[in-house]
C-alpha cells in the first residue's frame, strides 16, 4: 500500500511538475507577448509623439505666418521727401502725394521725413545721403535738383520724382521709351509745348518778339525753352533767350527781357516760382505780359498759363508710392504719368493792369 502510496506520490509530483511546466512556458509566452505589446505599444507613442510634434510644428509656423502677415499688415512705412524749394507748386505736389499715401495706407501707417532743399542743390544730396543712410522706404523728390541727387544716391530704395518737366533731360538717357527702369519712376508736370505756343499765338497776334525768361541751371527749363522755341519760330515770331543762374540776378535779365519783348515766356521753372514778386515788379510796370508755364507763376507775374493741378500731379505720385509699398510693385516697369488735364488760366488782376480781355475759354485763377 505504502508502494502504491508512493507512486502515486511520484505520478502527483509528476503532474504537478508538468503543471509547473505548463505555467512557466505559459508565463514565457505571456512575457513574450508583453513584450511584443511593449514594443508595439513603444512604436505607437514614438508615432504619436512625432504626429504631437508635427502638428505643433505646423500649428507654429501657422501661428508664425499669421503673426507675419499681421505684421506686414501693421507695418509703419518711412518715406523721405526732398522737396527743392518753398512754393505755390511744389508746395501743393507734397501735400497731394502725402494725402494719397495716407489714404490708401492709413494714417498711422506711414511718417514722412519732409525736408526742403532752399533751392540748393549741394543741399538736396545732404538730404537724400541722410535717407539712405536711415534707410527709408520710398524718397520722393519734389523737382529735378532732388531727383539727381536720388539717382546718384541710391540704386536700391524706390524713388518717385515729381514736378520733373523732362526725365531723359534730367537723367541724362538718350534713347527714352517712357519708361526710366531701375529704382526710378514718378510724374511729370509738363503741359503741351505746343499748346502753350498756341495760347501765345492766340493772345497776342500782333506781337514780334518773344523772349523766354529762365534759370539756366535747371535742365527742364533749357529743354521746355529749346522746344517752345522750335514752336514759336513757326508762328513767325522772332524769339531770343534771357536766363539767370540763380535768384541774385533774376531782376536784372528779367529787365533785359523786358526791355526787348513784345511777350515773354517762363516755363516751369523753380528759380522764376520763387521769384515772382521780383519778376512782377519788373513786367507790369514795363506793359510787358508774361505767358507762364504753371499757375503759380502766373498768379505771381503772369497774365496766362496753360495750367496743370500740381496737389493732383502729387495724388497720382502717391498712389504709385501705394503701389509699391503696399502691393509689391514693380517700379522698374512703371511708365513717367503725365497730368491727365490742362486748362486755359489767366490772372485776373494782371491782366487787368495790363488792359488785357482773355477770349472765351480762359478759367480765371481762384
Amino acid at each position: 500500500m505504502a508502494g502504491v502510496h508512493l507512486k502515486k506520490k511520484r505520478c502527483a509530483a509528476g503532474t504537478i511538475g508538468g503543471i509547473y511546466m505548463k505555467k512557466a512556458v505559459s508565463l514565457m509566452m505571456a512575457a513574450a507577448m508583453t513584450m511584443g505589446l511593449a514594443a508595439c505599444g513603444s512604436s505607437a507613442s514614438t508615432d504619436t509623439a512625432a504626429s504631437t510634434a508635427d502638428a505643433a510644428s505646423t500649428t507654429e509656423a501657422a501661428e508664425s505666418t499669421a503673426d507675419s502677415a499681421a505684421a506686414a499688415d501693421g507695418k509703419v512705412y518711412n518715406v523721405g521727401i526732398c522737396q527743392l524749394v518753398q512754393h505755390e507748386a511744389l508746395d501743393a505736389a507734397t501735400q497731394g502725394f502725402k494725402d494719397a499715401l495716407v489714404e490708401a495706407l492709413g494714417e498711422g501707417n506711414v511718417k514722412f521725413d519732409e525736408q526742403n532743399a532752399s533751392g540748393d542743390s549741394a543741399n538736396c544730396a545732404t538730404i537724400v545721403n541722410g535717407f539712405v543712410s536711415s534707410n527709408v522706404d520710398l524718397i520722393l523728390a519734389n523737382a529735378t535738383a532732388p531727383l539727381q541727387a536720388a539717382a546718384q544716391a541710391t540704386a536700391d530704395i524706390p524713388v518717385l520724382g515729381t514736378s520733373v518737366t523732362d526725365y531723359a533731360t534730367a537723367l541724362d538717357i538718350s534713347d527714352w521709351t517712357g519708361t526710366v527702369g531701375g529704382n526710378i519712376s514718378g510724374t511729370s508736370d509738363l503741359a503741351p509745348l505746343d499748346q502753350q505756343a498756341a495760347m501765345i499765338q492766340e493772345l497776342f497776334p500782333d506781337a514780334k518778339t518773344v523772349g523766354l525768361l529762365y534759370c539756366s541751371a535747371e535742365p527742364n527749363s533749357v529743354y521746355q525753352c529749346d522746344v517752345i522755341e522750335g514752336y514759336l519760330t513757326q508762328e513767325g515770331y522772332t524769339v531770343a533767350r534771357y536766363a539767370f543762374t540763380d535768384t541774385n540776378d533774376v531782376t536784372s535779365v528779367a529787365q533785359t527781357a523786358a526791355d526787348n519783348s513784345d511777350v515773354i515766356y517762363i516755363p516751369t521753372d523753380n528759380t522764376a516760382a520763387s521769384n515772382t514778386e521780383a519778376i512782377a515788379n519788373v513786367v507790369l510796370p514795363a506793359k510787358v505780359p508774361v505767358v507762364a508755364g504753371e499757375e503759380g507763376i502766373c498768379n505771381g507775374c503772369g497774365v496766362a498759363t496753360l495750367s496743370i493741378s500740381y496737389y493732383d500731379l502729387g495724388h497720382a505720385t502717391g498712389e504709385m508710392a501705394a503701389k509699391i509699398l503696399a502691393e509689391g510693385g514693380d517700379i522698374s516697369t512703371m511708365p513717367v504719368e503725365y497730368a491727365p488735364n490742362v486748362a486755359k488760366k489767366y490772372n485776373a488782376a494782371n491782366c487787368e493792369a495790363l488792359g488785357i480781355t482773355p477770349p472765351d475759354g480762359y478759367e480765371a485763377i481762384g
